[in-house]
């Protein structure tokens, strides 16, 4: 009853509030207005910020964890071997480390299991025991890294098969929409794809014909599909059977009239050559008032394929053994804009790590000490020969903000994607505010002692959101690990933890005209394996926030991924640049899907070999009760789209 009279009058003071492009209220935080944030302290590079006294310490092998509960005790996984504290391990029964392995386990009896996990990796799981026995979130991270350094030398095996996958083939058979290059502003011809288009004509290669010289004819597009278009010879009319797929900036197309220029013959296909006398009649008669491609299109293809990174340059990059910290890296290759960059100190060039050159994880050299963020210094005293420094103005710059005012501050709650399960939107807690914006944020319940696990996001950053931002747009908020008081209430728990919500006003409300709908389909990085790009599909759109589904995996390898992504590129991007497509995992038919959803899991576990085993744990024990509240749903998934188009809370 008293906690009913609390919301009741929190209501109806918050029905003073101004709402905002949130659909939400600024007065989240007048539940403990008394309290006030944990204090403030300067930090070096390396040193070891304390934890709030609230949380209870454990010890055990050396190691410091931190729980919510305090509880100790150990816990091995009965899926992996994985040892580790037993109240971060995954369901109420505390007997898998993961939901992946508790679901593989469904589908396997253990003793296959572990038969399946020797042929695979063998190794016994006794010995990844061993390796993982430390803190569960630090231990999977160096795991996790380890695993990327031995992938370098089995790509091959470790890749699914492209063989057999054709992204037209795809397309037509399901009858999918692909996302138009227009949405990815990051890619090639992103910021210059034109009136590109249905119906638009381009001569091309004419592979109907027995001249033992190249000779072109003109085609249509019937379909577009990214930058895949599918085309009709010119005569065919209503006849598809030689319609075909092609990348539309691939060399070989050019707008019409380029073979009168280059001297090149327009021969038409032999099927058809039968129908018209004069075929230079009929092309005047089709191609009046028919659009072409620019007359300098591959010009522009190729000027917005070059890109400004080169080999040997340093950058600072994050450690992805500690998320709290950057490290010094080497661009080794540059591919379509993505970056495969070595850590400085890797003799053998294996441990790598993946980004594309606009992705807010990469930084000019001496970034870190500028704003005051931990930075793991070199034991390499003298840049090597070649090697230098990248000049700051080829980085993606992050908006300008003014900290002088109200502004975020130590120990205030929020909701973040979790870096380490980008499936999941966490309860989080700032832990130092940083220069020029930047904020160092860590996943309630599930923080080390030292905050190696603390990770940096702007004050921009569309992967921050308020207090109640999962509630009333409908999302599965994560709660702290190990948390009992289910379903998750933001207002008993702030009261609990004499906390504030940082202000809704400080959040990016921006929206942009993102082009996305439900259901397109494209081509996504696996951030949990980043040297991965996957068929993927839209699933969900909130506003700016994107939920990423790979095609013929389980939800569980979802990803929310901001709607400007760099990691997001339109079907034929890998073809376009040379880079490797993961298609989709093998699939049952859709009839017999709920009858060998085992035989799918099965299927999966194989062909990833211990892909994203070595990820954090994936948290989806409770659905937050939404009973308490009603909501006005302003747009569909398909068409929130712009800056008005949010879920409105109704105030009980």
């Amino acid at each position: 009853m008293e906690n009913t009279k609390d919301l009741t009058e929190h209501s109806t003071h918050s029905e003073r509030k101004r709402r905002d492009s949130f659909g939400m209220f600024d007065g989240y935080d007048s539940c403990s207005e008394d309290t006030s944030s944990s204090s403030s302290s300067d930090e070096s590079e390396e040193e070891v910020a304390p934890l709030p006294s609230s949380l209870p310490i454990i010890k055990n092998n050396g190691q410091v964890y931190t729980y919510p509960d305090g509880k100790s005790g150990m816990a091995t996984c009965e899926m992996c071997g994985m040892v580790g504290v037993r109240d971060a391990f995954y369901s109420k029964t505390k007997r898998f480390c993961s939901v992946s392995c508790s679901r593989s386990y469904s589908s396997n009896s253990k003793k296959a299991s572990i038969l399946a996990r020797l042929q695979v990796t063998g190794k016994p799981p006794t010995k990844k025991a061993k390796v993982l026995q430390k803190q569960p979130l630090v231990a999977k991270l160096a795991a996790y890294a380890q695993y990327q350094a031995t992938l370098q030398s089995q790509a091959k095996t470790k890749s699914v098969s492209l063989e057999g996958f054709s992204w037209g083939n795809y397309i037509n058979s399901n009858s999918f929409i692909a996302a138009p290059v227009t949405c990815f502003k990051h890619a090639p011809m992103g910021t210059c794809w034109g009136d590109i288009s249905e119906n638009v004509r381009v001569e091309v290669p004419n592979t109907d014909c027995s001249l033992p010289t190249k000779v072109f004819w003109i085609a249509g597009i019937v379909k577009l599909a990214g930058y895949n278009a599918l085309l009709r010879y010119e005569g065919f009319e209503s006849d598809s059977s030689l319609d075909f797929w092609c990348n539309i900036c691939g060399s070989d197309i050019h707008p019409v009239g380029w073979c009168a220029a280059s001297g090149k013959p327009l021969v038409p296909p032999r099927t058809i050559q039968h129908k018209y006398t004069n075929w230079k009649a009929f092309l005047v008669k089709r191609l009046t008032g028919a659009k072409t491609l620019p007359p300098d299109f591959s010009q522009k293809v190729s000027e917005s394929m070059q890109y400004p990174f080169k080999p040997s340059m340093r950058v600072e990059v994050v450690d992805k053994t500690h998320l709290c910290r950057t490290r010094v890296a080497i661009v080794e290759s540059v591919i379509g804009g993505r970056l495969r960059l070595v850590y400085e100190e890797s003799e053998d060039k294996t441990d790598d790590f993946w980004c594309h050159m606009y992705s807010p994880l990469i930084h000019h050299i001496g970034w870190s000490r500028s704003i005051g963020h931990r930075f793991k210094r070199s034991d390499i005293t003298k840049k090597q020969d070649g090697h230098f420094d990248t000049p700051p103005h080829l980085f993606a710059k992050v908006k300008e903000v003014d900290q002088s005012g109200e502004w975020y501050k130590e120990g205030m709650k929020l909701e973040a994607i979790d870096p380490l399960n980008l499936s999941a939107i966490c309860v989080a807690t700032i832990r130092k505010v940083l220069a020029d914006g930047f904020l160092m944020i860590g996943i309630d319940g599930s923080e080390a002692a030292d905050g190696s696990d603390w990770f940096c996001y702007h004050a921009t950053s569309p992967s921050i959101f308020p207090v109640g931002f999962c509630e009333i747009n409908m999302i599965e908020l994560t709660p702290p690990r190990g948390y009992t008081k289910l379903p998750f209430k933001w207002f008993d728990y702030l009261r609990e933890t004499g906390s504030i919500a940082a202000p809704v006003k400080l959040f990016n409300k921006d929206v942009p005209n993102h082009g996305f709908r439900v259901g397109m389909k494209l081509e996504a990085v696996d951030l949990m394996e980043p040297r991965l790009v996957c068929v993927a599909t839209v699933t969900r759109i909130i506003h700016r926030l994107l939920r990423i589904h790979f095609d013929g995996w389980e939800e569980e390898y979802d990803q929310w991924v901001d709607c400007e992504s760099p990691d997001l590129y339109p079907v034929g991007w890998c073809q376009l640049t040379g880079y490797q497509l993961q298609p989709p995992a093998p699939q049952t038919s859709r009839e017999s899907q709920s009858g060998s959803s085992k035989q799918k899991k099965k299927a999966k576990s194989q062909q990833y070999k211990g892909h994203k085993k070595m990820t954090p744990l994936q948290l989806k024990e409770e659905l937050l009760d939404g009973e308490e509240y009603s909501f006005l749903q302003g747009a569909s998934d398909q068409e929130s789209n712009g800056s008005a188009s949010y879920y409105i809370k109704q105030e009980p």
